[in-house]
This record gives C-alpha cells, structure tokens and sequence, in this order.
C-alpha cells in the first residue's frame, strides 16, 4: 500500500504519494481549496484512488518548535480528514518544506508562474520522502 503526504495550505493542498514499496515520494497534484469538509473529500478520493493506508501531514511549526495558529488550522483540517476517509493520520514537522521546495523549482530553472502552480506539490513530496526516510527499515 501507498502513502499520502500533504502539504495543507489556506489556499492549495500539495499531494504527493508514494511508490508502492514506500522508497520514494513523487508529487501528485495540487488541490485548490474551497471548504474544509470539501477538501477532505477531495483528499479522500485521491487516497482511494492511490490505495493508500496512512496520510502524512506536514504540521507547519513556528521556527520555536510550538503550535501558531496556521499548525492549528492544519489540525483542523486533518481531523476532518481523518474523519472523511477513515485512514491513519500521521505528522510531520514541515518546517521550511517550501522554503526547500521553492529553492529546488529555481534551481531548476522553473518559472515565476510554474513555481506558483506546483510549489506545494513540491513541498508535500518532501515532508512525504522525510517521513518514508525516518520510517525505511534499517538494511
């Protein structure tokens, strides 16, 4: 089974998944969002389809460490969730995780408007290989 991680912002969701012996995280798409309980439905669907057992949510920490405001939001919105879909909930401290994934996009070469459309993609794709590393077992 695959895994999901999210990059859950107040206005995109980044998906990414992984790859079915959970090795790597690849970037699935970008949910634009509307409502929480509309959101968690569309996540819900993309698990289903991607036969995913567990979501790995990026928790975005102050740079101290502690739950702000936006870590209770994404909270929030993970208990939803985890509600809608019935699949285990993991987090993630996603501290940077965009900072990375913008730095990575112009590296590369990517747009303004590019970098605008998937930096959240990106972003869910590195909170998802963090948590697929820590977790991979030893050789």
């Amino acid at each position: 089974m695959r895994i999901l991680g999210l990059d859950v912002g107040q206005r995109r969701i980044g998906v990414a998944v992984s790859d079915s012996l959970g090795l790597t995280a690849q970037g699935l798409t970008v949910v634009q969002r509307r409502a929480t309980e509309a959101d968690a439905e569309a996540i819900s669907r993309l698990a289903k389809e991607q036969d995913v057992s567990t979501v790995v949510v990026g928790l975005p920490l102050t740079l101290e460490g502690r739950r702000g405001p936006q870590a209770d939001r994404v909270a929030s919105f993970a208990e939803a969730l985890q509600r809608v879909c019935g699949l285990p909930v993991v987090w993630v401290d996603e501290r940077f995780t965009t900072a990375q994934g913008e730095r990575a996009l112009l590296a590369g070469g990517a747009s303004r408007k590019r970098r605008k459309d998937i930096v959240d993609q990106v972003a869910a794709q590195l909170i998802l290989q963090a948590y697929l590393d820590a977790h991979r077992p030893a050789a």
